[in-house]
């Protein structure tokens, strides 16, 4: 059904209010004297014919009134209705239909409106509960090296290590649980800003090529005890990695990675991180000589708490978020991280920067 606008609406009405009358004035002229000739009529014919326009113009405000009633206030108040629905919460609603053009343009605007809330809210509650679910499921984690450490303070304070080499494990223990108390509170401090930082991050320019070099050397001493080389290897010249980014949080998502693959890399294995510059982006590629990732786990690698249910586990120390905040930092930075398996064995992610 085409849709008019209410100036036509009203140009219309006033055809109708000039046209009704003198059709009904000129009817009953008619009829009372059989003719047109108005100059020949009886007075008395020109009284009933006056009444009938009167009449006629009454008629024309009534179906004036009825239009506007059903065209334009009608709809009006049908979304003033929705309107109290939708900010009490209640969703559930049926806008209503019109025939006048500006009217149907503020139905859609608001349909479009009411169903973009309405995605936001789902979103919102979604990450609420998931926010939720996180620190739940931290706050469960930092209880177990919480326990462990309380217990070896205390063996150490009763005296239960007696010689030199049992204070020094109870020592060596305490500071294993200690660190790993600080990677589970890094991680959900981490996590959380990451929800709080959607828009803006403190960017700066820096060097894609000193980022990496740091987050190498600050997993050489974990790879050193398991006796793993990580290999790098950069196809471009320093100068040539300039990007704008924020520094701290690009090194700990490029950490994290690194990390995961130490963790989950056997003894005596290798890390190759390979890096090149393509176009108007710098790509890496951290490759592990590990078992690789599952079926399950390429599908739910980077989900909040997913933990695999061999290699990746709570006795590697983390809490689940390594990868999570990796993927969120990279994106937020305008670039990519996936995950796969080599042809020749061991897990892969990949990833990228703009330049």
């Amino acid at each position: 059904m085409g849709r008019l606008r209410i100036r036509t609406s009203l140009l219309l009405s006033l055809v109708l209010l000039l046209l009704l009358p003198w059709i009904f004035f000129v009817t009953a002229f008619l009829l009372a004297t059989g003719s047109v000739d108005f100059d020949g009529g009886q007075p008395g014919s020109y009284v009933v014919s006056h009444i009938a326009a009167s009449g006629g113009l009454m008629l024309a405000f009534l179906i004036i009134g009825l239009q506007i009633r059903r065209y334009l206030l009608d709809p009006l108040e049908k979304l003033g209705a929705a309107v109290r629905k939708v900010a009490g919460g209640d969703w559930d609603i049926e806008l209503p239909q019109s025939a006048v053009r500006e009217i149907a343009e503020v139905r859609d605007g608001f349909e479009f409106m009411v169903n973009e809330l309405q995605s936001s809210n789902w979103k919102q509650a979604a990450l609420e509960e998931q926010r939720r679910f996180v620190i739940a499921a931290v706050a469960h984690d930092l209880r177990t090296p919480l326990f462990a450490l309380r217990g070896y303070l205390d063996g150490l304070e009763q005296g239960i290590a007696r010689t030199p080499e049992q204070v020094s494990k109870y020592v060596t223990v305490c500071k294993e649980k200690s660190a790993q108390l600080d990677r589970l509170v890094e991680d959900l401090f981490t996590f959380s800003r990451m929800e709080y930082q959607e828009d803006g991050l403190s960017k700066c320019e820096c060097n894609f090529h000193e980022i990496v070099k740091k987050s190498i050397e600050s997993l050489q001493p974990q790879a050193k005890q398991k006796q793993i080389a990580i290999l790098a290897g950069f196809e471009f010249e320093t100068r040539e990695c300039l990007i704008r980014a924020d520094a701290h949080l690009l090194e700990r998502a490029i950490s994290n990675v690194l990390d995961n693959a130490v963790r989950h890399t056997p003894a005596h294995g290798r890390i190759v991180f390979e890096c090149r510059r393509e176009k108007d982006r710098v790509t890496f590629i951290i490759q592990d000589s590990g078992l690789g990732f599952t079926p399950e786990e390429l599908t739910r690698i980077f989900d909040p708490l997913y933990r695999g249910e061999q290699s990746r586990s709570r006795a590697t120390g983390g809490a689940g978020l390594g990868l999570t905040i990796s993927q969120r930092i990279i994106h937020q930075h305008g670039g990519e991280l996936a995950a796969s398996n080599h042809s020749e064995g061991g897990a892969v992610l990949s990833g990228w920067i703009p330049i």
